[in-house]
């Protein structure tokens, strides 16, 4: 993308195209095929998690689809725009861009590839990956897609993150509790409910890692414990209601695989989650660690303290504070420095001794940002971060092409601001008398 000064703008956050078509070797994974693809998949699959934007997957991408074209018929090789589908990368934990994992034997143990990212080492650790796959299937350990599928009357292991739930122990672990609750409602004989089985046994372990068990999924025997059947009005098996704190329980009408029940429970996640950290610029390390960590960075200066006070800086702190909640879903990081602190970085960002408060969304990877130009206001922000999700709003290169200097200063103590102590002037030794009365 272009940027000519006065004549075109062009935006940093238009969507791009995948990196890969139909044309290429390489699969095209979403969250609508991925479990029908992969993890039912008997085969070997070499998955790569990127995104449009990032200067890295750009260049991956012939090296990933030299080794497709290589592999073809041997191991399967395939892609997941998670900038897309962020739901699919928030479920195999991708934190940044390009991912690289490798499903073998047991598909919901996914491994990280670490090597090259060249064709050549891409496909030498397929073939080893191979290599171990058809030993554990000689040895008769192949953990395959259809192991492990035990009744719950066998009291296999694989449904320990199911959390069982009955008349006596539901209220008190679910009403009023702070994490979410997805519980399934089943009967023992009920041919859909064993079907389900495996699906939600795996995606409560995945849940629980995913949300550090802030999201649980639990299952009710309705047959024996009919007060909850009686109470939720349970018709039908298997049901699924979602609890949370201060709601009505509602039905979950999704997909019954693994990977739909996941997308929802991370959903459900990122709904309750708490709002981005809102970090004061006091050093270059809160600069750099938070915007090489996020798609964006919100920048705001505020007036100086002298000129808003406390109560007017908070005012403008709580507004950003409830963009951030807004937007937490798009995980991008929060700044704010103070009027003249960063005197460098304005000027990089086009705000330079002038218009308190601004601010600036800035793509760090690309060094490129759009400023608001409407009110500092939720109204304001709200249409200008909303453009920018979009893919509209124009954009600049970050003045000098990379972070300023940032200078270390001490954080805000949350007070008013006090004028600078001057020198006291002593007057006694001053004859007013002889001072020329037109100049009073």
């Amino acid at each position: 993308l272009l940027f000519v000064v006065g004549t075109v703008s062009c935006t940093l956050f238009l969507a791009v195209n995948g990196l890969y078509s139909a044309s290429d070797d390489v699969i095209e994974l979403t969250p609508t095929n991925f479990n029908r693809e992969v993890i039912q998949s008997e085969s070997l699959w070499l998955v790569e998690f990127y995104a449009p934007w990032c200067g890295h997957c750009q260049r991956l991408t012939p090296e990933w689809k030299k080794a497709a074209t290589a592999l073809k018929g041997v191991v399967k090789v395939g892609a997941v725009d998670a900038d897309k589908h962020q739901s699919l990368g928030g479920q195999y934990g991708v934190r940044g861009f390009p991912t690289i994992k490798i499903f073998g034997a047991n598909k919901h143990k996914a491994e990280d590839y670490q090597g090259g990212r060249t064709s050549d080492a891409i496909v030498e650790a397929a073939l080893s990956a191979l290599r171990s796959l058809v030993k554990e299937r000689l040895s008769g350990r192949s953990g395959g897609y259809s192991s492990g599928k035990q009744s719950r009357e066998s009291g296999g292991g694989d449904k320990k993150d199911v959390i069982e739930l009955t008349d006596d122990s539901f209220d008190k672990n679910v009403i009023n509790s702070d994490d979410v609750w997805m519980v399934e409602f089943y009967a023992p004989w009920c041919g859909h409910c064993k079907n389900l089985e495996p699906e939600w046994a795996a995606a409560a372990t995945e849940v629980k890692e995913q949300t550090k068990g802030k999201v649980k999924l639990a299952a009710v025997d309705a047959t024996v414990n009919q007060m909850l059947a009686g109470r939720y009005g349970i018709r039908g098996f298997p049901t699924i209601k979602i609890f949370q704190k201060g709601e009505d329980p509602v039905d979950y009408d999704g997909g019954r695989t693994r990977s739909d029940i996941i997308a929802r429970a991370l959903d459900l996640f990122s709904d309750n989650a708490p709002p981005p950290e809102l970090l004061e610029i006091i050093s270059e390390e809160v600069l750099k660690t938070t915007c090489d960590a996020h798609q964006l960075c919100i920048i705001s200066v505020l007036p100086h303290i002298l000129d808003t006070g406390a109560s007017g800086r908070n005012s403008y702190l709580d507004v950003m504070l409830k963009m951030a909640e807004k937007y937490k879903k798009k995980m991008w990081g929060w700044l704010w420095t103070e009027a003249g602190a960063q005197s460098d970085l304005e000027s990089s960002l086009g705000i330079g001794g002038f218009g308190y408060p601004a601010m600036a969304a800035v793509n760090a990877r690309k060094m490129k940002f759009a400023l608001l130009k409407g009110s500092f206001s939720e109204q304001g922000i709200n249409e200008f971060l909303r453009e920018l999700s979009v893919g509209r709003g124009s954009t600049a290169p970050v003045g000098g092409g990379a972070f300023p200097k940032i200078h270390s200063v001490e954080p805000w103590d949350g007070k008013d601001g006090e004028l600078p102590v001057e020198d006291d002037i002593d007057l006694s030794d001053v004859d007013l008398d002889d001072w020329d009365k037109d100049e009073l």
